[in-house]
């Protein structure tokens, strides 16, 4: 055999490779590419592109964790992770944790510590859990990105601005399908917002809908320079390829149009947890008339170094949003809003049977309406408060609604939800 012949026999075996690779992963994604061959298999440029994105954000691992619910875990050195692509992070060092949590009362600090979880609350952590010095990162596959079509649409909130509720407009919020049941305090400056967060496992009708429950932290105009944290749990289908709920976050600095994205799906985020991995399924869920289980979120700005950070339940400091990635944010909030969000698609020409919460309406109470207790804000003082005269909003109570109220145990809160399509939801 001829040494000329090696490189083409080399080419044509690797082409070969990859076809072989691929093709299955396609097939059983039951997406179709914009540009398909005849086959309506995505083209290999197409594929290419995707390979790129990938390799941007899934970072060598130093050890790596196959969840029991299929999810890929890969424990990334901290210093390598995908925050550091950021332009305005290319020589950021890991800060260290916040010396001091909000108080929890006027005049009673309390200094950040660590202390050993009671449960642990996502489903990976059946399958191991990652060494010091990393941190735990859900690795993104191929599959996933083809759900969406492309990578862009797969890490961006569908429909961009209609994510946020506009609470002064009321009549544009639902213009593009993203309907809300919320909370919302507005008309001040706010360094963090906090609430415990009761978890269902919503059904979505169609795979392009979701259904979620999250916090929104919010500066700026609706008009185009929007800044926004956003953190909750998820039900997204196409998003995840399940219908499990889901840790999420969310920021963006242009009202959704060129930063920001879901979870790790771009630089920005700094991660500092070996333990949470943003993106995986939460554990356990709510039920009907028997056990509710919530999580709990606290966001905050440190008022020192000024960076957003995020604590998930009582033990896990999940990372940071830099005060340097922001405009608006880089000083406050302006707007607060907790509650939940269903995009509703109109399929087979009805309102979507996409539920909120656990599908029930509020007036049904605990054990069957979902629930967001402990609402509380951050003040410029580093003092958490419970808001006072907090509004609510449902654009489309006969489909999903909400009643707040407040009592010692709860602080304040509300319950929220609904069906979505029903007789006089139609």
């Amino acid at each position: 055999m001829s040494k000329q012949k090696l490189p083409k026999l080399w080419a044509g075996f690797a082409l070969l490779s990859i076809i072989l690779v691929c093709y299955p992963i396609l097939a059983l994604s039951g997406v179709h590419s914009s540009s398909p061959d005849s086959k309506g298999v995505p083209s290999r440029r197409k594929l290419a592109r995707i390979h790129r994105h990938l390799h941007r954000i899934n970072k060598q691992a130093v050890t790596t964790i196959q969840s029991v619910d299929g999810d890929v875990i890969d424990c990334v050195d901290i210093s390598r992770q995908p925050a550091f692509d950021h332009p305005a992070l290319a020589n950021h060092t890991v800060e260290n944790p916040p010396e001091m949590l909000p108080f929890t009362a006027e005049g009673s600090k309390t200094a950040f510590a660590y202390s050993a979880p009671r449960f642990r609350p996502q489903l990976w952590h059946q399958s191991g859990l990652c060494p010091e010095g990393t941190v735990a990162i859900r690795r993104t596959l191929m599959k996933d990105v083809l759900r969406s079509g492309s990578f862009a649409s797969y890490r961006k909130k569908r429909n961009g601005l209609a994510s946020v509720p506009q609470p002064k407009k009321p009549h544009s919020m639902s213009e593009n399908g993203h309907e809300h049941a919320i909370g919302y305090m507005q008309g001040d400056t706010y360094y963090g917002a906090q609430a415990t967060i009761n978890v269902w496992s919503p059904s979505v009708q169609v795979p392009s809908e979701f259904s979620l429950s999250q916090m929104w932290l919010l500066a700026g105009s609706f008009t185009g320079d929007l800044n926004s944290i956003e953190a909750g749990w998820q039900v997204s289908p196409q998003l995840y390829g399940d219908y499990s709920p889901r840790l999420f976050t969310y920021w963006t600095t242009d009202a959704y149009q060129a930063t920001g994205c879901y979870n790790l799906l771009c630089s920005g985020f700094v991660q500092t947890s070996n333990e949470i991995a943003i993106g995986a399924a939460v554990t356990p869920v709510s039920s009907i008339d028997s056990s509710q289980y919530d999580i709990r979120i606290l966001i905050w700005k440190d008022p020192i170094k000024g960076n957003w950070w995020m604590q998930f339940g009582e033990s896990y400091l999940v990372g940071y949003w830099p005060a340097a990635i922001f405009t608006h944010l880089a000083s406050s909030a302006t707007m607060l809003e907790w509650g939940g969000e269903v995009v509703n698609t109109q399929p087979y020409g009805h309102h979507s049977a996409t539920s909120m919460g656990s599908g029930q309406f509020a007036e049904k109470g605990f054990a069957q309406a979902s629930y967001v207790r402990n609402i509380k804000y951050v003040d410029a003082n580093n003092v958490l408060k419970t808001p006072v005269g907090m509004q609510t909003l449902a654009e489309h109570p006969n489909c999903y609604d909400i009643q707040s109220s407040v009592n010692p145990e709860w602080g304040a809160y509300f319950y929220y939800g609904g069906p979505g399509q029903n007789s006089n939801c139609p």
